[in-house]
């Protein structure tokens, strides 16, 4: 009889633990089931492309349901309700199912009620962390196309994604630098970080200076340990200063708990993240594993305003294979080799790239962090959307070492 894998989470973490289980296991011998809200899998690092209108969403997202099928991967439609840990169940609105191995990789929910203001129901801030929010973006970024005027571009305080934030404050510049409107639209950056590109990881060797440097030379204002307390309709006001004038807002909430893991007892710590050991197996229960957002993971250190610890996509396939080659060595009677997370990155600035490189991600570090600035990265940036859209519709990985 195969032995059982439910994955909850169709986006990086879920597609990586599937597609490396069905590698390393025959259908025969391992049955997985992936759950997944949303029939559709979205590039998410291109969501700053379409709030700046050069992509739109069906240009960066595919049907899941035809690319797991493909692999003998059985996929549900379904929205997840709850999880019964101690008698490996998960509830769904239609369903409920039994597993001898569950991964959990369903992500994040924005926390966007931490700033009062930040829409889509609540006030006029914008954030790109959803598509059907970046969708509201890009509207408003052209509406400041036809009315120019002051912009905030930043991230609140306990965010973990801050890079979509410098992307949107460069991409936003160079836009309006081809359409000979910067002069028009001042444009401020706020950033809980307590210096630029610290990114919830302590930073990583000169890219402070790089991107100090970048946003001086472009015109764009900055502030450090910024705390964004309120978004209005002609402000962005921060603790300790002044409102900051701005007729269009974009900030990056904290990530939040997904409800059907935080109310599951005895799965989530008091924060709704699943706390996990190096091969992102629950510590309790036997069985149920967590990669990505979903993961419980402290801060890189104490900072004057919170920042937390970064869970990007190239991390969150790494989690996944540690967990998918665990599973199947289980299933095989015997562990897995655990592994420290790395990252490579490529930050878009509108008409070039940053790419950064740490080994492990959290400091003090076995490598000296590789960073550079170039024209070529924002080309390698583009290849790799392309190439990784195409490998994740057929099935495919791309090694772990090119990053993103």
């Amino acid at each position: 009889m195969a032995v059982r894998v439910l994955i909850l989470g169709g986006s990086f973490g879920g597609l990586a633990a599937a597609r490396e289980l069905r590698r390393a296991a025959g259908p025969d011998r391992v049955e997985i089931t992936l759950i997944a809200r949303d029939p559709r899998f979205t590039f998410i690092p291109s969501l700053p492309w379409v709030a700046l209108g050069s992509r739109t969403l069906a240009q960066i997202s595919f049907d899941l349901s035809e690319t797991l099928r493909a692999q003998r991967i059985t996929f549900a439609h379904e929205t997840v309700l709850g999880i019964d840990g101690d008698h490996q169940v998960v509830s769904t609105d239609r369903a409920q199912y039994d597993y001898d191995f569950l991964v959990v990789a369903t992500g994040h929910r924005s926390a966007n009620e931490a700033v009062a203001g930040l829409g889509p129901g609540d006030g006029p801030g914008h954030s790109p962390m959803s598509p059907p929010e970046t969708e509201e973006l890009a509207a408003a970024v052209q509406g400041l196309l036809e009315s120019p005027g002051p912009v905030v571009v930043g991230a609140a305080p306990g965010a973990s994604c801050i890079g979509p934030a410098y992307e949107l404050a460069f991409g936003l510049d160079h836009l309006l630098r081809s359409r000979r409107q910067r002069h028009l639209v001042p444009i401020t950056f706020l950033t809980p970080e307590p210096f630029l590109g610290h990114l919830g990881m302590g930073g990583a060797g000169k890219i402070r200076q790089l991107l100090e440097g970048a946003l001086e030379e472009r015109d764009i204002a900055y502030r450090t340990s910024a705390a964004v307390t309120r978004i209005s309709a002609g402000a962005v006001e921060v603790e300790g200063a002044g409102p900051i004038p701005s007729v269009l807002s974009i900030v990056i909430p904290p990530l939040a708990e997904v409800s059907a893991v935080a109310g599951s007892p005895g799965l989530a710590n008091p924060k709704g993240f699943v706390p996990v050991d190096s091969r992102y197996r629950h510590p309790r229960l036997d069985g149920v594993y967590a990669v990505g957002v979903a993961v419980a993971m402290a801060p890189a250190d104490e900072t004057e305003v919170p920042v937390n610890f970064p869970k990007t996509g190239h991390m969150t396939e790494q989690m996944a294979v540690i967990a998918a080659r665990d599973i199947v060595a289980r299933v095989r009677g015997r562990d897995g080799e655990p592994a420290e997370l790395s990252a490579r990155c490529v930050m878009d600035m509108g008409d070039r790239g940053l790419y950064m490189s740490v080994d492990p991600v959290r400091p003090p570090r076995n490598r000296i962090p590789a960073v550079s600035e170039g024209r070529r990265w924002r080309l390698v940036k583009l290849g790799f959307e392309r190439a990784y859209l195409w490998s994740a519709r057929h099935g495919h990985r791309l090694p772990t070492a090119l990053g993103w």
